[in-house]
């Protein structure tokens, strides 16, 4: 697929994630998307979904073949996508990431930031601190200056 052909669907791609729109989403999966492309900004269309709560956008990137622990470099929207659901306390979708392999673990800023549990604790989102405790995540000491997700 052509590159300026590519970097309009990313951009379709990234407003239809944007706006919750998983009719909009599928096709332009349908279309060629590719799901782990970065938008303009840097920021990947799973970051993105999982940042805003959209559980069922985030599974179908994940279908699509999103990584569920690809790092998100956009301006304000560094991080994984499960430390982004974690922080905001979105359930739903730290419960689809999980089951489709997100480690609970993973801290951010390659592995020198937070993890999902500090941003959950962090919240506080106790729900969400319970469901990736389940998952098998540890608390351990964080570092002190967070970024937001």
């Amino acid at each position: 697929m052509k590159q300026r052909q590519q970097k309009k669907l990313s951009r379709r791609l990234s407003e239809a994630t944007s706006a919750g729109d998983t009719a909009r989403v599928k096709a332009v999966l349908r279309a060629g998307a590719d799901p782990e492309r970065e938008n303009g900004d840097g920021t990947t269309p799973l970051y993105l979904a999982s940042v805003q709560g959209e559980a069922e956008v985030a599974r179908l990137l994940l279908q699509a073949g999103a990584r569920p622990d690809t790092e998100s470099r956009g301006i304000g929207a560094e991080g994984t996508p499960l430390c982004a659901a974690a922080c905001w306390g979105h359930t739903e979708t730290v419960r689809e990431l999980l089951a489709r392999g997100a480690d609970p673990n993973l801290r951010e800023d390659g592995g020198t930031g937070w993890s999902p549990l500090d941003w959950a604790d962090n919240g506080p989102h106790p729900e969400t601190v319970e469901l990736l405790i389940a998952a098998g995540a540890v608390l351990r000491a964080r570092p002190a200056q967070p970024r937001l997700a």
